[in-house]
């Protein structure tokens, strides 16, 4: 598997984890946890798409 397979299997797994984040955080009853949750969640969406745009920009040199 290339570099960019492996990033976009990354990509994947942090929107995975930042969508199990939020709905954590939906049924959280606690707002404080609720907003660590969706903060947290909403780091790693970003974190996503910045990996994701590199991808795009076809970083893989082969």
């Amino acid at each position: 598997m290339g570099v960019t397979g492996e990033s976009g299997g990354r990509v994947r797994q942090l929107r995975e984890k930042a969508q199990e984040l939020q709905q954590a955080a939906e049924r959280s009853g606690d707002p404080d946890e609720r907003r660590r949750l969706q903060d947290k969640a909403r780091r790693l969406r970003e974190q996503s798409e910045q990996e994701s745009r590199i991808d795009d920009r076809g970083m893989d040199p082969m």
